[in-house]
């Protein structure tokens, strides 16, 4: 028999099984004991294979800002809230911002209050291209991870899903308690967090928006943002 012949052989017996229907496969439920075994040693066999984080909050937060420069993110460890509003002002006019997108969070709003600049809420009904012709887009977040320098952000923690992505200028605001060691770290948040009502949206940022499809010449700004400013007391 040739492995042509096996091969069609293997298919015919197949297709002698009749599949279900969708929506009409039976399953075993699963033992929620076993499912916790195999998520812990998911985690352990991911962790052997991913960067290592150091324990510390110095460790991790010295590896993001390391990570956060290596991606071409501008991060900012201010000693305290009220350092926010004077260096969100300084970038407003060094940048010539005019317009600015934010949500009504816990730090957004008043950060933004004090800027004294039109704002434009994604938390409410809004028009894309205003949202559109924003300098920058002010938002909260979930997480910062300090293996990957990324940020964490979900359509309930950044307004939406439009400001992250549409202005030109992304700036998140995180406080020092949002910060993880690692990847592990933040999907456990997320199903801590959310589930099981999931947000619609959940992001990682690693940096601004690139591509290097053409010639492998790096452009920032391709497909959202081009900068990113994290700011995080």
């Amino acid at each position: 028999m040739s492995d042509r012949e096996k091969i069609l052989g293997r298919i015919r017996e197949a297709l002698a099984v009749p599949a279900p229907r969708p929506g009409h496969a039976t399953t075993t439920p699963a033992d929620p004991a076993d499912l916790s075994r195999r998520s812990i040693r998911a985690k352990a066999e991911a962790r052997c294979w991913l960067p290592a984080v150091g324990e510390s909050f110095n460790e991790q937060i010295a590896l993001f800002r390391a990570n956060a420069a290596d991606l071409r993110a501008d991060f900012h460890l201010l000693n305290s809230r009220d350092e926010l509003a004077p260096r969100l002002r300084q970038l407003a006019q060094t940048e010539g911002w005019q317009r600015v997108a934010s949500h009504r969070g816990e730090h957004t709003q008043p950060a933004c209050n004090t800027l004294n600049l039109p704002v434009l809420f994604t938390d409410q009904s809004y028009d894309p291209l205003a949202l559109e012709a924003c300098d920058v887009g002010i938002t909260g977040c979930d997480a910062l991870i300090a293996q990957t320098g990324s940020v964490l952000v979900t359509s309930r923690s950044a307004g939406g899903r439009a400001a992250s992505v549409l202005p030109p200028h992304h700036v998140v605001i995180a406080r020092r308690e949002q910060l993880l060691p690692d990847l592990p770290a933040a999907f456990d948040l997320v199903k801590r967090k959310y589930q099981p009502d999931y947000p619609s949206f959940i992001s990682l940022i690693t940096g601004p928006s690139r591509t290097g499809d053409i010639e492998r010449i790096l452009v920032l700004g391709a497909h959202g943002p081009k900068k990113l400013t994290v700011f995080c007391f």
